[in-house]
């Protein structure tokens, strides 16, 4: 009997081992390589990418191996897929007249479809990863992992769940609502906190319901009406216990922050970003320094959300703040990227349009003085950094993720060449094929 089970189980082992999936070899032949954003680009080089991991990176243009895929990209600029810090899958994407008119009459699904057709956007923009800075907890969850399977086209998602919001805050999902609306609605709300042991709970809520990085809202925002405009709103202390709660669990921290009282508390607690940093004194940018923390910019958020107000989409309540927010931006980016201070890319899409990403790019270099080759560093080196994922991607090199885009001319001549990316891989495959 033992002998039987034996040549059972080895015949079954064979079996398996007859039937792996073959490994997948594509050859990628690039005219021009910027496999280290911040370097120099090479010249004619081959990448070798097997089963979704870059394998190595050879110069010269190397005939592929018997059975592999090769793609021809020697007219094309090849560089990492691009990383976007804060964007809102879930979010509406430029059309916020939906969610005001709709709110009544969609439901979770809903918004789940729509940012699904919104990460197919994003990706096919060249975004291959983005921190999605919230939304529904559950449903950017399911979105993630949808994704991850292979089930939907999109970008690695690395996700926040709500954003942790004092009540009544920025972020408190009462807001706006008539009373029998906002009575109903409270009972659900998860993300809310009042006092450092409420906003410990608010954090391990959101860690349980699969935030892999935490965000708050340190101040108020352009987009919701709340006591003290865009000032501070959380306690020093409170900020503290987000923080620290959140470093605990193995989260990085995002702080949603305008005026600089929000933004010099946020890094005094420890804040890994800070998202928009609208006003800035001496005092921040100093901070900024002595921290190591990250601003991430959203220059085109403002320019958007005015847009929209101005339109008649948005409350005319928005429009004094965004047109503050506008203003002082360029001055405060201004000044902090001459200071030294880390900058790493990031939209706020779900504002402004997915899948237009890339605009944010003239932006950095026309608002906040950096280069073509800074600005896109932002977006691949830095971002990483800030993500804890150098090790997988930012760069092109043997062992890393095969996300990578081509575009049609330099973009370190011309860095709005970024809004036409014609060729996207992601984790080794074409998007698109």
């Amino acid at each position: 009997m033992k002998t039987m089970m034996a040549a059972a189980l080895a015949g079954l082992a064979t079996t398996a081992v007859t039937a792996q999936t073959p490994v997948r070899v594509t050859y990628i032949q690039a005219g021009t390589l910027l496999d280290r954003p911040g370097e120099r680009p090479r010249g004619n080089s081959t990448i070798i990418v097997r089963d979704g991991k870059i394998a190595e990176i050879r110069d010269g243009f190397v005939p592929a191996e018997a059975g592999a895929t090769l793609v021809d990209l020697r007219d094309r600029f090849v560089l990492p897929g691009l990383i976007d810090m804060h964007v809102h899958l879930l979010g509406i994407g430029g059309d916020p007249m939906r969610s005001r008119l709709t709110a009544l009459n969609t439901e979770l699904a809903d918004d789940i479809l729509y940012g699904a057709g919104n990460a197919r956007a994003t990706l096919r923009a060249g975004f291959t990863t983005v921190r999605d800075l919230g939304g529904d907890p559950r449903g950017i969850r399911a979105l993630r992992d949808a994704i991850d399977r292979g089930d939907v086209e999109g970008p690695t998602i690395i996700n926040a769940g709500a954003p942790i919001s004092v009540t009544g805050g920025h972020g408190d999902p009462t807001n706006g609502l008539a009373e029998p609306f906002a009575h109903a609605v409270a009972a659900t709300i998860d993300n809310t906190c009042d006092g450092a042991d409420d906003c410990r709970r608010a954090v391990r809520r959101q860690v349980g319901l699969g935030a892999q990085v935490i965000k708050f809202t340190a101040t108020g925002g352009v987009l919701s009406n709340v006591s003290g405009g865009l000032g501070r709103a959380f306690t020093p202390e409170e900020m503290r216990s987000i923080v620290d709660t959140a470093h605990g669990l193995g989260r990085k921290v995002a702080a949603h922050s305008h005026a600089a009282d929000g933004t010099k508390a946020a890094l005094t607690a420890g804040a890994d970003s800070i998202e928009h940093a609208s006003f800035l004194d001496d005092e921040a940018v100093a901070l900024f320094r002595k921290t190591g923390a990250y601003l991430v910019p959203t220059e085109i958020a403002p320019v958007a959300a005015l847009a929209q107000a101005r339109a008649g989409a948005l409350p005319p309540a928005t429009i004094p703040k965004a047109e503050a927010a506008a203003a002082a931006m360029v001055t405060s980016h201004r000044k902090a990227f001459q200071a030294g201070v880390k900058f790493a890319f990031g939209t706020d899409s779900g504002v402004s349009k997915h899948g237009q990403n890339a605009q944010e790019f003239a932006l950095l270099v026309d608002k906040v003085g950096m280069t073509p080759a800074q600005a896109i560093r932002t977006a691949t080196v830095a971002a990483a950094d800030l993500l804890g994922q150098s090790d997988r991607i930012g760069t092109l090199a043997p062992g890393k993720a095969a996300d990578l885009i081509a575009v049609t001319g330099s973009p370190l001549d011309d860095v709005t060449r970024l809004e036409k990316v014609n060729f996207v891989m992601h984790g080794g495959v074409v998007v698109g094929d």
